[in-house]
């Protein structure tokens, strides 16, 4: 198994790549990076060091609802003055594709899309920026109305860069690199990795100083067996050996969780011997708990790219997933990966063989050797 560690010092691309026409300088961006919370996060690095390179520029972003939590804490702040509750974009606007795909033929979607174009055409954003590269980002990105739009000359989905007029040449390996290339073309300058700001909201963080008492004073560990499909899982009894591992060091358990996973989350609690405790929280929540953790183990998911950007130390348990690609970046992380996965990014249920064999007593090795350069 291997065991890399991505730290944030990584070398950066030019922004004059491919000797392409610099970019013009824009007042007034749109971010489009619709989803998931795991690609949102990888984004938030190249605006953050944008905003601090050019600290004039105003931001909106445009994202699905149930991930904006990541950027603005309550619906109510999503026009107002950049604040904690909002600390990184000027602007929010949410879109909820998920839902408009499944009730294509309703007037509430159409109502609903009708009003999202009206509200960011009238921000008249000078450019629009598509850090996410699938046709339906390069499609809202088009419906802006910005005159410049900006991305990958190799998106995701091939069709997306018919849409851009000003592709740009993702250099790096890691999509943190590869993003803060695309956005130092528009900055006109090298950027680099910048710790993204998330929202600071105060009933979330009484929840979690709440939380943090009942178990008394502890470092706190967490744990996240979910993942966006499940090749990526690794087994809920392998979690359940960890955290007894952890129990027996000290440290307090979490185990999180979010829709649809309750049943995975009180299977690891089962087999750590009710050690493990699950929990349900928001994305707001977690942001707040996690800044709380000394530990975090998990797959390629969400949860794990939220600890390592809020520097949590992350073990992290990779398959058919390349960490090279999505490992844990700026914080201290050790990779697990069997030699024996391979790269598939199907999204398929099937358990991958070399994830499922990584020992639990190889995580808690690592856990240890976290755990013993913190305390050295």
């Amino acid at each position: 198994m291997s065991a890399p560690v991505f730290p944030q010092d990584q070398s950066r691309s030019s922004p004059a790549a491919g000797g392409r026409p610099a970019i013009p300088l824009s007042d007034r961006i749109l971010v489009v990076r619709l989803s998931a919370m795991g690609d949102v996060i990888h984004a938030m690095p190249a605006i953050a060091a944008l905003r601090n390179a050019k600290p004039g520029i105003k931001v909106g972003w445009l994202i699905e609802e149930r991930w904006a939590e990541l950027l603005c804490s309550r619906p109510s702040e999503y026009a107002a003055s950049r604040s904690p509750l909002k600390p990184l974009a000027d602007w929010v606007h949410v879109a909820n594709f998920k839902t408009w795909r499944r009730e294509l033929l309703a007037q509430d979607t159409w109502r609903e899309i009708r009003a999202l174009r009206r509200e960011v055409k009238n921000m008249q954003y000078d450019l629009a920026l598509d850090l996410q590269g699938a046709l339906r980002s390069a499609l809202a990105a088009r419906a802006t109305g910005a005159k410049i739009r900006i991305g990958s000359s190799q998106p995701r989905e091939g069709p997306a860069s018919m849409f851009y007029t000003r592709p740009v040449d993702p250099r790096g390996t890691h999509v943190v690199d590869q993003g803060l290339a695309i956005v130092s073309a528009v900055a006109r300058q090298e950027l680099l990795y910048a710790e993204p700001p998330f929202p600071l909201d105060p009933t979330a963080e009484c929840w979690a100083d709440q939380f943090g008492g009942t178990v008394s004073g502890k470092p706190l560990a967490i744990l996240n067996p979910g993942a966006g499909w499940g090749a990526k899982c690794w087994p809920a009894e392998s979690f359940g050996v960890v955290a007894r591992a952890l129990a027996e060091r000290g440290i307090a358990v979490v185990v999180n969780h979010g829709p649809g996973e309750e049943a995975l989350a009180e299977a690891v609690r089962e087999s750590s011997g009710q050690i493990a405790c699950p929990v349900k929280c928001s994305i707001t929540e977690l942001i707040a708990l996690t800044r709380r953790a000394s530990l975090f183990v998990g797959g390629d998911t969400g949860p794990m790219h939220l600890a390592a950007a809020l520097r949590v130390p992350v073990v992290a348990l990779f398959g058919p997933t390349r960490p090279d690609r999505n490992g844990p970046y700026g914080t201290r992380s050790v990779v697990l990966r069997n030699p024996e996965s391979v790269d598939n990014t199907t999204h398929t249920d099937r358990p991958d063989e070399g994830l499922v064999s990584i020992d639990p007593q190889a995580v808690i090795a690592a856990a240890d050797q976290l755990r013993g350069e913190d305390r050295g």
